[in-house]
Formats: C-alpha cells, structure tokens, sequence
C-alpha cells in the first residue's frame, strides 16, 4: 500500500529536480520548464495531503484539491506570459541565454 510519505517523497525528488533546474540551466524554455516541474511536485504534495487527511465525519477532505486547480490555472497564465517575453526577447537579441541578456531595457 502507498503511504503518505510515499507521495511526499516522489513530490521532494520532482521539486528537487525542477529546483536544480531553476539554478543550473541558462536557457529560459528549460526554466520554465523547471519552474512547471516545481509547482507539479507542489500539487502532487497537495491532493496527498488532501488524500490522507480524513474528516471526523470519515469523509474525505477536497479543499486541497480545490486549491490545486487555482494552482494550475496560474501556471498556464504564467506560461502564456511567460512565452511571450520569451518570444519578445529573442525577436530582439536572437538569443534565449540568460546570461546575454544583461538589461531589463528593450
């Protein structure tokens, strides 16, 4: 049988790797990729908590699970967003490397 630590264990290892992802990487794409990653492993920690925590009444409790459908619902508005600067960005520096980009400055 799986066990809450279980799932928290998987969800640790994936933000793990999307953190790592984060901090290594130079191209954008891949960070975002990452940071995707990152708030995957945090609603896989969500609906396990939601999973195993168990009213007095002995029905299940779905308020995290509620949550993490608000969770998703940013991360594709901040994939949308952040393509387009991404988009933006090579149009006018031919590049997706973070470190030759070195203004905020268009």
């Amino acid at each position: 049988m799986v066990t809450l630590g279980d799932y928290l264990i998987v969800s640790g290892i994936l933000f793990t790797i999307g953190f790592a992802g984060v901090m290594v990487r130079r191209n954008i794409i891949i960070i975002l990729m990452a940071l995707e990653l990152m708030l995957n492993a945090a609603n896989l920690s969500l609906v396990a908590f939601s999973r195993f925590h168990v009213d007095p009444s002995g029905a299940p409790n779905y308020n995290a699970q509620v949550f993490v459908f608000f969770v998703i619902t940013v991360a594709a508005a901040e994939v949308a967003v952040g393509l387009a600067i991404v988009v933006a960005l090579f149009r006018l520096r031919q590049t997706t490397h973070i470190e030759d980009i070195t203004s905020l400055k268009f």
